[in-house]
């Protein structure tokens, strides 16, 4: 093809390098405000529900209800990303993040601050889903890998910032935690000006119909299940009516979502997709590792606090090793994978690391060895940073440019999707083995336990008195224990789908879906008006 090609082409945009960044840095600025949406907040959670009187569940709650709106909006992005100005769209889901920001600041309680944790999760879910989308509507699929590196150093960023950020906050008396709502503000207007000074792609418009029936019918099944999971065994029994009309009703709601979206003129996750066993493969990946990623590590600020003890500050510096791990392991497989084009091998080690971290993991105590728990943590962070990126990178790489939105979006949530179950369920886990092994050891000192599983108040343990306080701290880190080693078997599924995904080496071009039977693009040659134009079709 002509080096005179004109900048933009149906199938992607020409840029350079430079050009390149600098439409990144607006774009990455919003992702790091998409991820200090969740991080900020994590060792902030057992303060702030204690100060406004929660509970375990309400713990759970403010987290699943994020990812839950984040869930069920990320195809809704995806699929509008595919039909109107994806720069537009990027600004409206930063617009909707400050707002949910400013109202979650202002919460008087729990039910409220879940209600504003709602409006987060929307604006999230768009940068989430936006900023994959706009990244393979401007990088082919080869160099993708190393413009991935940076995505996963962000993230890295925003993780390791996030907790520290949101610890200092709670620990600055003239501050108070409300801060940690309203610290995201300024970056988010800062990501808004740059991107409208640095993002500039064609917009390419077209009639279509969106598919709400879809989206509703995907987000009351999800939503319906996940209250299940959190409100039996405290508000009414597993085995109980209760829970046999939230689970048939969930499945009713599922299979009717199932045929709205095979009759959709243009569904909101396209059921054709799954006819390509790499998105298949590549879901199911996603769903296993989004359990184990969020529903598991979302609990290691409570860990370090209630079982160890700590600062929330403290508790951000004592996952650093986790966190560095994803930050060199994203870095360093992206510039290898655009070096080579081959991403499987990272996919498979990932998963394996991720397995085995979650596993050592399932040994947690109270007294644990910080040294061997910086170990485990270091492999689960290496385990994800070879897995997130590459997964989606994967699914990309298989489909043309006019379905890049509804592909990333759909990887993305099925990623949340199983870290909204992995949170709410592993939460579930956590306040029913906690009250088990409280109950215990408070037998063991001849006290006679009270209060309800789930439904208990988080404690603050530096008011307890000592012997008691031993109770709870061992109670919270066996618990804790526990939920790492229910993550591992998910991990383990996501290894075995990997390790039959089909590698195809990345494309040098985003032009067409490796394996389509395409023929030339067409072509306009520079010269004095001269054009050779050939036309070709993509099946």
């Amino acid at each position: 093809m002509s080096q005179a090609t004109a900048p933009t082409r149906a199938t992607g945009v020409d840029m350079t390098h430079r050009q390149i960044l600098q439409a990144l840095s607006g774009l990455l600025l919003g992702m790091f405000v998409a991820i200090l949406s969740s991080t900020v907040v994590s060792n902030a959670l057992p303060r702030i529900i204690t100060e406004l009187h929660g509970s375990q569940s309400a713990y759970t709650w403010v987290v699943t209800s994020a990812l839950l709106a984040t869930t069920a909006t990320t195809p809704i992005w995806g699929k509008l990303a595919d039909l109107t100005s994806k720069k537009l769209l990027v600004q409206i889901s930063l617009g909707i993040y400050v707002l949910g920001s400013v109202l979650a600041g202002a919460a008087q309680g729990t039910s409220e601050l879940i209600a504003c944790r709602v409006l987060q999760g929307i604006g999230a879910g768009g940068l989430t889903a936006l900023a994959q989308v706009i990244m393979a509507t401007m990088i082919a699929p080869r160099e993708r890998g190393r413009y991935s590196g940076y995505l996963g150093a962000v993230m890295a960023v925003g993780t390791i910032g996030g907790p520290l950020i949101g610890g200092v906050i709670v620990d600055t008396s003239w501050l108070g935690w409300r801060w940690c709502f309203y610290v995201g503000v300024p970056f988010a207007i800062a990501a808004l000006v740059v991107l409208q000074k640095t993002l500039h792609l064609p917009v390419i418009k077209r009639k279509a119909q969106i598919d709400w029936w879809g989206a509703t019918l995907i987000t009351a099944a999800v939503s319906l299940l996940l209250i299940w999971v959190s409100l039996a065994g405290g508000q009414f029994a597993w085995a109980s009516w209760q829970s046999a009309v939230m689970v048939v009703g969930a499945l009713v709601l599922g299979a009717l979502a199932i045929r709205v979206e095979t009759r959709a003129a243009e569904p909101m996750i396209p059921p054709r997709l799954f006819r390509n066993r790499t998105i298949t493969l590549a879901v199911v990946a996603s769903i296993a590792v989004g359990v184990g990623m969020f529903g598991a590590s979302v609990f290691l600020g409570q860990y370090f606090q209630i079982s160890r003890g700590q600062s929330p500050t403290m508790s951000g510096l004592m996952t650093l090793p986790m966190i560095l791990g994803l930050l060199v392991s994203s870095t360093l497989s992206g510039r290898i994978i655009t070096r080579t084009g081959r991403w499987k091998r990272f996919l498979v080690i990932g998963t394996a690391l991720l397995t085995a971290g979650f596993a050592l993991m399932g040994t947690l105590r109270a007294d644990t060895s910080f040294t061997l728990l910086s170990v485990y943590m270091a492999l689960v962070g290496i385990g994800l940073g070879m897995t997130m990126q590459n997964l989606v990178l994967a699914v990309q790489n298989t489909v043309g440019t006019h379905e890049l939105g509804v592909a990333s979006s759909t990887v993305a949530f099925f990623r949340s999707l199983g870290g909204a179950i992995g949170v709410s369920v592993l939460g579930a886990v956590l306040a029913h083995k906690v009250t088990g092994y409280t109950a215990e050891g408070l037998g063991r000192l001849g006290i006679a336990a009270s209060g309800s599983g789930s439904g208990g108040v988080l404690p603050d343990v530096h008011t307890l008195p000592g012997p008691i306080r031993d109770v709870v701290e061992s109670a919270y880190g066996h618990g804790a224990g526990d939920i790492f080693l229910a993550a591992a078997p998910f991990a383990l599924i996501a290894l075995i789908a990997v390790s039959f995904i089909k590698e195809v080496p990345l494309r040098q071009h985003s032009s067409s879906p490796v394996g389509a039977e395409v023929e030339q693009e067409s072509t306009i040659a520079a010269g004095a008006g001269a054009a050779v134009v050939r036309t070709g079709e993509q099946r």
